[in-house]
């Protein structure tokens, strides 16, 4: 019998199932449309901070994030995702609400500090929630559509919404952050409506409706155990660093800092912002333009390097060659993000605690970006900004194949993945789970309702 990822994707035939997508599709569009965030930078330079705080919070807030993580996924591994995702969604929405109520270095803090608690509820839980309930209905092959259409339709939102920031500040500065929390509301509406997954075999599975035996400490011991059981699961966790951290520190931090070092004025980052989005939203729509013929793990190698190589040929051209490489680093963003996902739950062994997991790569994610963060704001104050792209490509460019030839070797395809999986064999163990994911078959594809 095929493997899942390899049947082709045809229409989704359980109810269940559609309803999950369509509302998993919901929840992230509203709970990640961030009003906010083409102008923040602006607004907090607006209302007295300065460079060295406004980045300073962005440490603080990765840095959060990482003691976060950990707690928060295995939360949502005892009590259900869809309970954390409903937790996370009140969060945010208070989150959102903090500058308005305190528009100080202090208000900026907490909106930050709730921002990450927030996420860090929601980061591992709402793909454990996607992909336990996908399996459950016998719809697991539509996952990695799912994730990218997901990603796809939120970013679809900003495009349209983030051109009208501009307008409405005009009305009322605080527009953005209203308009954020009103639609973090929108999404706990539909953390409300998402259905209830029953557990397997008179079981309970993780991520799904809670673990109700054992103890905190016995779940997080069973996602160590996990991991130092599969060296395969912790190197596809790092793979994604890259991606994650040039990604984030381009979008949310250098954004701005590298219009503006090329004269391209306030005025028009939204509309530039609302180009980057569009080509993101059309690679996150369709990870499965991407050839067959490479795994999956080469893919993210190779859209990494490709990744650090755009961000720094801005350093080179005027203008409209910045503006097309952005987006170009757009673009290759949406293409990796759906495949590392789907790579590292595909990693996962059925029986671990998923959210407690997807959380450990957050910590690891956004550990990296706490550090890049701090770095970001050194260089931009010492007017080395230049510096900061070329060095972040050449570490990049070396580090990314050092750790593919470690993920080839350790992996299924490897020589000890494969003395691992004979090993398996002759004890008539379980089938590994580190598998590796050839990319799903795009044929007959019908667009999810």
């Amino acid at each position: 019998m095929a493997a899942p990822w390899r049947r082709p994707a045809q229409r989704v035939s359980s109810p269940v199932a559609r309803r999950i997508i369509r509302l998993n599709n919901g929840f992230q569009l509203l709970f990640n449309l961030l009003w906010w965030m083409p102008v923040f930078y602006a607004y907090q330079r607006d209302a007295g901070l300065s460079d060295s705080q406004i980045f300073g919070i962005q440490s603080v807030y990765y840095i959060a994030f990482c003691l976060f993580e950990i707690p928060t996924g295995v939360v949502a591994d005892r009590i259900g995702a869809r309970n954390c995702l409903r937790a996370g969604a009140v969060v945010m929405t208070a989150a959102n609400m903090a500058p308005v109520l305190a528009p100080s270095y202090t208000g900026f803090l907490v909106h930050f500090l709730a921002i990450a608690a927030g996420r860090s509820l929601t980061s591992g839980a709402a793909s454990a929630y996607l992909y336990d309930g996908l399996r459950a209905e016998g719809a697991d092959a539509h996952y990695l559509r799912a994730e990218g259409t997901a990603r796809s339709l939120g970013l679809a939102a900003k495009v349209v919404c983030w051109p009208l920031v501009g307008p409405l500040m005009g009305l009322a500065p605080q527009t953005p952050y209203v308009l954020s929390a009103a639609s973090a509301a929108g999404s706990l509406g539909c953390a409300l409506a998402l259905p209830h997954l029953a557990p397997r075999g008179g079981g309970t599975r993780p991520g799904a409706s809670g673990r109700r035996g054992g103890t905190l400490l016995r779940d997080t011991g069973a996602a160590l155990r996990a991991l130092r059981a599969s060296p395969w699961l912790p190197l596809l966790m790092v793979q994604g660093v890259a991606v994650f951290t040039l990604s984030r520190i381009c979008q949310v931090n250098l954004f701005q800092p590298v219009l503006l070092e090329h004269g391209i004025g306030e005025s028009t980052h939204g509309s530039v912002l609302a180009a980057m989005t569009v080509a993101e939203a059309v690679a996150s729509a369709r990870p499965q333009w991407l050839s067959r013929r490479m795994p999956p793990t080469l893919w993210v190698s190779l859209l990494s390097v490709a990744l650090a190589a755009a961000l720094a040929g801005t350093v080179l051209g005027g203008p409209w060659l910045v503006v097309a490489l952005l987006c170009a680093f757009a673009a290759i963003t949406g293409f990796v993000y759906p495949l590392q996902r789907k790579l590292v739950n595909d990693a996962i062994p059925a029986n671990a605690p998923r959210a407690t997991l997807l959380s450990v790569e957050s910590i690891v994610d956004r550990g990296v970006c706490a550090l890049a963060a701090v770095a970001a704001g050194a260089y931009l104050a010492a007017g080395r900004l230049d510096a900061l792209l070329w060095q972040s490509a050449v570490v990049t460019g070396v580090l990314i194949p050092v750790l593919h030839l470690a993920l080839h070797r350790l992996g299924p395809a490897g020589r000890r993945g494969r003395r691992r999986a004979r090993r398996r064999a002759d004890e008539g163990g379980p089938c590994p789970a580190e598998q590796p994911v050839p990319l799903p078959v795009d044929e007959g594809v019908a667009p999810h309702p």
